[in-house]
């Protein structure tokens, strides 16, 4: 799945023009390297959004084949670390 569409389907950023715009503004990684959106992505990366002064990291557990509901979305990911 595109790095994009696994941060909108994920519920980690809104809408995925948003998400893709913040991967071209190189405020997305994986891994620690700066990601484009159309990244494929495998289980166990970890991806980093950077939200103002904020940065949050996010292990992948499970990526899904499709939209998923908001309760299972939670389960796609574990917060790694906030700083």
């Amino acid at each position: 799945m595109r790095l994009d569409k696994f941060i909108k389907v994920a519920r980690l950023i809104k809408r995925r023009s948003v998400a893709n715009e913040a991967c071209d503004l190189g405020r997305v990684t994986i891994n620690g390297k700066p990601a484009k959106a159309g990244k494929d992505l495998a289980l166990g990366d970890v991806i980093g959004i950077r939200f103002g002064d904020k940065e949050c990291y996010f292990k992948i557990k499970e990526i899904p084949a499709g939209n998923v509901s908001k309760d299972h979305s939670e389960k796609l990911y574990e917060v790694v670390e906030k700083l």
